[in-house]
Formats: structure tokens, sequence, C-alpha cells
């Protein structure tokens, strides 16, 4: 995948990302970094959990040369293909798995006898150490095939990798074992041999470490699957994603339909949806009214009720009525394309915690080489023997591999940020988790965030003798026929309270739009006005001295009837989600360019104390800068364009998915949900993807730290010391997928 980003200079970027193959460890992704960041004009994050390069450079250098510069260094490298027409028959991966699969299953059956026999000297007969060796072999060489193939790989480019420990591991112990088999006394008819837990000190020509040698392989093939397969399951929710979508779509040509695949789908061509499928691509109803389960892009399990001039969003499922919908954005641009575009990004970024790990991980096999041949010589010298040091040093070998280290941060991030889309929330990259733990203030945008952003009628008040009935009936008969927006409020809002439709309102005669002050005409013989207090005085109506200020006044027959409150309506769980951002230690503020009275309202009713009001569209960014200015980290809410800036000044930008593109770009998690809950919820996710990725680097060091000496000090036989390595790995990502459970 290719795309160029100019940034309005002619030094254009071009970004592009690689499949990367071969890389067995966090230390294999590092050194392909490495090389890659080397390249003039090139920078690159090569991401060991996903297997995938992202690689920022300069049009001089292209495509080519970054996949010869992979190959050079021992991997190889491809553009990920572009997703076919139909599904294949098998993924990729899935055969991958497999194949891992029957190594693992073939292997483990042929090491069992082997440990089995040099673990329970009882059950060892007359040549039973050539039999171990029989049944040994082809686990080491043909089971052990891919960790020798990379060691050696490596080797010729002059660099050392944990399979280049495993390699030298197993290889030394299954070299020993043949020399003492063939050339000492461990071949002897009626050779006994003992297993013991920390370092065998027997004479060296006896020994054999044939257990060892299979062992080792076994549970280091154990460890890589079970690895490989919980990698699968935290990529399962990006995949899911990008599955929601339909494969085919009935459009209307020339007045039939004409099904076709989604990929012909044209903008402004009208499609039919029937009951139970899914909507093809983001778009508006044209016909039809239905109910639509937006519950896989949005994580509300309550359906959206649809009408003509209703948006909707591809990949929803329809469940009720059948609906003609007229496309808008097709391809790339729909929304289902770009949260799952946004997620791919994030998992394939690093946190700054990650590239220390990184950075641990790009020496550590060195420094573990070197140790072990130290730990060689040490034991050596004192006289222990060679058993007993070359025990010790193979065991150094084997626990020291940084797999848990490499991924630590990549697992937690591919099921954190998978989990948030599944949930509404979209995470825009790793460095984000770290700007949630910090934050302390959280400014919320009123209108669309706060509130509903449109106008509502709330209140109905009626004068003495007057009838609500009649009241709303003539004063929405007459705002139905006019096109402002609080108008449109009042003749919806009379329709609900009167249990009719709209259309149902009487046609008022004469109407006459008096601008900026309000309408009049003549409903049922009554000649009404709807307006401001100034029009009702312009017709000599005496309005009472109690009127509500602000409200919409209405008379008829020169006597004044009553008034209708119409405002912006705050989200039935703005109140909810501002308690649940203040439990989270957040200090909430509300900032809008509404009148004081009226933002003070709305935030008396959420829940809100401090209040910033009356404040232009470029005056948000600068508030947000003072209060930072103030030593808060803030994060930002917000919907429109005018909340653009302040939500990429802010430390934590959240952008509401209902609202523009602009502040969705501006934005560093996006709640496409539009639910204020949904910040909360983000935050929380957030901080604990970040806990997890914190829990994991803390026992990859600590099982490192910790193990090490054990090994060196020769506490450790290899084989056991190659199950905990195994299991270290799996611990990693099975703490990761927890996130999975996340509510």
């Amino acid at each position: 995948m290719t795309s160029t980003a100019p940034d309005g200079t002619l030094a254009d970027v071009t970004v592009t990302e690689l499949t990367i193959g071969g890389m067995t460890c966090a230390s294999c992704a590092a050194r392909v970094e490495k090389k890659l960041n080397r390249m003039d004009g090139v920078t690159a994050t090569v991401n060991y959990a996903t297997e995938k390069a992202r690689v920022e450079h300069a049009p001089g250098v292209g495509v080519d040369e970054l996949i010869a510069t992979v190959v050079k260094t021992g991997y190889t490298a491809e553009e990920p293909a572009p997703p076919a027409p139909e599904a294949p028959d098998e993924d990729p991966e899935d055969a991958e798995l497999g194949s891992l699969r029957r190594r693992l299953t073939a292997t483990a059956v042929l090491a069992a006898p082997v440990v089995l026999l040099a673990m329970v000297p009882s059950l060892q007969f007359d040549h039973w150490q050539w039999l171990s060796l029989a049944l040994a072999s082809p686990v080491v060489v043909w089971g052990g095939l891919p960790f020798h193939r990379a060691a050696w790989t490596n080797l010729r480019h002059g660099a050392a990798t944990m399979d280049t420990l495993v390699s030298v591991g197993t290889l030394a112990a299954y070299g020993w074992s043949l020399w003492a088999l063939f050339l000492g006394d461990a071949g002897a008819p009626g050779a006994r041999h003992g297993f013991d837990l920390a370092v065998d000190r027997a004479d060296g020509t006896s020994a054999i470490y044939l257990e060892v040698a299979a062992g080792v392989t076994v549970f280091i093939l154990l460890g890589r699957y079970l690895e490989a397969r919980a990698k699968r399951k935290a990529g399962a929710a990006l995949r899911a994603l990008m599955e929601l979508g339909a494969k085919d779509v009935a459009v209307l040509r020339g007045g039939v339909e004409v099904r076709v695949p989604v990929a012909a789908l044209r903008t402004g061509e009208l499609f039919v949806v029937r009951p139970g499928e899914k909507i093809a691509t983001d778009g508006t109803a044209t016909e039809g009214a239905s109910a639509v389960d937006t519950s896989m892009l949005t994580g509300e399990s309550l359906p959206v009720d649809v009408t003509p001039g209703t948006a909707v969003t591809g990949g929803c499922l329809n469940v009720s009525g059948r609906l003609v919908v007229r496309a808008e954005r097709v391809g790339a641009d729909t929304l289902l394309a770009r949260m799952a575009k946004l997620v791919e990004e994030a998992q394939s970024g690093k946190a700054e915690v990650q590239r220390l790990a990184d950075r641990v991980s790009a020496v550590f096999v060195p420094i573990v080489i070197a140790l072990a041949l130290g730990t060689l010589g040490f034991w050596l010298g004192t006289g222990a023997g060679a058993t007993a040091a070359f025990t010790a040093a193979v065991a150094v070998l084997i626990i020291a591999c940084p797999c848990a280290l490499g991924l630590a941060t990549p697992t937690a991030l591919l099921v954190g940020t998978g989990r948030g889309a599944q949930l509404g929330i979209l995470i825009k990259g790793p460095e984000v988790l770290e700007s949630t733990r910090r934050v302390d203030t959280v400014v919320l945008d009123k209108t669309g965030t706060v509130t509903t952003g449109r106008m509502t009628l709330l209140k109905v008040h009626t004068a003495a003798g007057t009838d609500e009935t009649d009241l709303l009936r003539l004063a929405g008969a007459l705002e139905h026929s006019s096109e402002h927006p609080v108008a449109r409020a009042v003749a919806t809002g009379a329709a609900e309270r009167l249990g009719i439709a709209v259309g149902e309102l009487p046609v008022p005669k004469g109407f006459e739009n008096v601008p900026g002050l309000g309408v009049r005409g003549s409903v049922d013989g009554h000649l009404v006005l709807v307006g401001r207090a100034a029009l009702l005085a312009a017709e000599d109506v005496a309005v009472p001295a109690d009127a509500e200020a602000g409200a919409v006044l209405v008379a008829w027959d020169g006597v004044f009837r009553g008034s209708l409150a119409v405002a912006d309506a705050v989200k039935d769980t703005s109140a909810e989600a501002v308690a649940r951002l203040r439990a989270l230690g957040l200090r909430p503020v509300l900032l809008t360019g509404d009148r004081r009275a009226v933002a003070e309202a709305v935030a008396a009713e959420v829940g809100i104390d401090e209040v910033i009001a009356e404040v232009l569209p470029e005056e948000k960014a600068g508030v947000v800068r003072r209060l930072r200015a103030e030593g808060r980290t803030v994060a930002m809410v917000g919907d429109g364009v005018n909340d653009a800036a302040a939500l990429a000044t802010a430390d934590l930008g959240l952008a509401m998915g209902t609202g523009t593109d602009a502040a969705i770009e501006a934005g560093d998690l996006t709640l496409v949900r539009g639910d204020l809950r949904a910040a909360a919820d983000a935050i929380r996710l957030s901080r604990r993807t970040l806990a997890t990725i914190k829990g994991n680097l803390a026992w990859a060091f600590g099982y490192n730290v910790a193990a090490l000496p054990l090994a060196a000090a020769g506490l450790l036989n290899p084989m056991i010391a190659g199950l905990t390595m195994a299991f270290s790995s799996v611990f990693v990502v099975t703490n990761s997928l927890r996130l999975r459970r996340f509510r």
C-alpha cells in the first residue's frame, strides 16, 4: 500500500507498507528497522507482532530499493496484495499455523519417549540411549530446521537473534551427545543416566543431552505455535472490521435492480437494501423506513430508526424494512474503510516504552552469547568439570530469548485497538496511550457534544383559557411553512406532542415571513402570529411581563396565547458521561460560543462546575493553550470544524465520529458513536491498554533479569529453561488477550 502525502514542500513523503517475512523475534524486527533507517531519506517502523513495516521515504527512494535492503538483511519483503474480490479458500496465516502445528505434533510424539527415558532411570534398558538418539535426531534436525535456517541466515549477515540462541543451544547439546555416544562411554550397553534439575557434575564422557536437545526444540515450537495462535486472536478484531462490508449490492439502473460487486458501485447511484442485508456503502436513505443495527461499528446495541433523509453507514445491518439509499462515499472513503485504516495505522506504530524494549532486544542476544561463554569459562575455571560448565552455558543460551520483550507492547496494542474498534473507539496511535494517563482536565464542546446540536421544542406555556392542543396545532401549522431551524423545531415538536405526522398539520393561508421577527398567517380561520415580542407588539398584542425571555411567543386573533421554549437539547447520556469522567479523576470544563446564561443552564443540568462561554470559534484553541499554561494536561472533546484547532492543540483530542471530517482528522481518538459516554470508555480503554503494556514489560524484563543469574549459577536444567522461556512469551500474549473482555 503506497500513498503520497504532500506536506506543502517539494520534498513530499511517500508512505509505503511492507509485509516482512522470516522474523522470529524482536531482535529481528530491530535489525530490519535499523537497516531501513540507515538509508538516506527513509524513516521506518517495523512491528514484530503484525510482521509489517511502515516506511516513510523520499520520492527518490523506490519501493524496490526498500525491499532489496530488507532482503540483504536476511528477510523477505513485499507490498501487501490488494484484497481479492472473493475470499481465498485458505487464509495464508491459517496455512502457516497449520504447518507449525504439524511440525509441533510430530516432534512432540518423537521427543516424549526421549524425555521420559532420560528423566526416569527405572525406564532405562540396555541400549536405551541408541533408541533416544534415533528418536531425537529428526526432532533436532527437522523439527528445529526453522531455527537452524534462520540462525544460518543471520550468521551470513553477521547478526545473532533468538534463533541463534536456540540453534546453538540445541545443536551443542546434540553434538555433545553424539561425541559421548560414539567416542565416550555413554554408548556402552547397560549405561544409565540420571536427571537433575540443576547442573550435573558427572563425567563428561558418560553424559548425554538428547532430552535437552529434543525437549527444548519441542518447547520452543510449542511456545511459537501458542504465540502465533494468540497473535492471530489479537488481530481478529481488525480482520472482523475489514470483513464487515457487503460483498455485492442491488443497484437501481434504469429502474431495474442489478446485482453487482460492491467495488462496481459509484457515488450518486441508488441501491436497494432488503431486511437482513448489510448496507453496501455510506449514503442517505431516499425511500423506505427501517431500523438499522449499527452495533458492529459503534458498539451501540439499540437499532437506529432510518427514514428518508437519514444518513446510513456501510457495513451496518438493515433489520426490518426495505430501503433505497443514494451512495455518497465508496471504497476507501467510507467510514468502515477509514476506521480500518486508522486501526491498522495505530497497530503499526510504537509507543515510547516499546522503543526502549527494541533497543534492549537489539543488543541482548550478543550479550547473552558472551554471558554463555563467560559461564562456560567460569565453571571450567572452578574445576566443576566440563559437564557442569556445558549444562550451565546451554541453560543461559536457552533461557535468555527476548521474545516476551518484543511481544509485550505490540500484542497489547493489537488487542486494545481492535477491541476499541468493536466498541466504536478508534485510537490513532500508541503515543495516545501515554497522553490518556496524564490527562487531568477534559474540555467539552457544548453544541453537538454535550447537546444534540439541533433545536428542540422543550417546554410549552399556555396563557389562561388557552388549550395546549390548540396552541401546538396553530403554531406548528404556521411554523411548518418556514425553513428556519427554530420553526422546524416547533413544527416537529408540536406534531410529536399531538401524536401526528408533521404533514398532517393544517395548511396555513396567506403565510408571510417577517425577517428577524417571526411569521404570520391564517390557520383554521384564525390570524396567527409566531415569533418575537416585537412582532406581537407591532400588531398591538399585549405581552405579559412574565412571558419567558427568549421563548417563541404565540398569539392569534389579537390575543397572547402562550410561549414555546426552543433550545438545543442536552443529550440524555451527557450527565452520566460527565459523572464517569469525574470518576476517572478528570475535571470537566464546558466550552461554548453560546451565551453564558444558556451555557450555565446546560452545565448545571449535566453536573459541570466550570464554564467558559461566549468564545469565538477561532478562540477555542487559545482557551486550550491557556489551560495548558496553567499546568493542566488537557483533553478536548468536540465535533465541529471550529473544534479542529482546539482538538489538535490539546494534549489529547477526542473527536465525535458524528461530527465533521476536519474534527475527526485532528483528534487523537475518534468516538464513532457520537455518545459522550464513549469518551470515558475511550480513556478507560487507553489506560487499561497502557497498564497491560507496562505489566507485560515488567514481566519480560523481570523474567530475564531473574532467570539469567539462575541459569548461569547452574540452578536450571536446560530443558526446564526451554519450557519456562516458551511460556514466558505465552504469558505475555495471554495477558494482552484479557483486553478482549473490556466492557
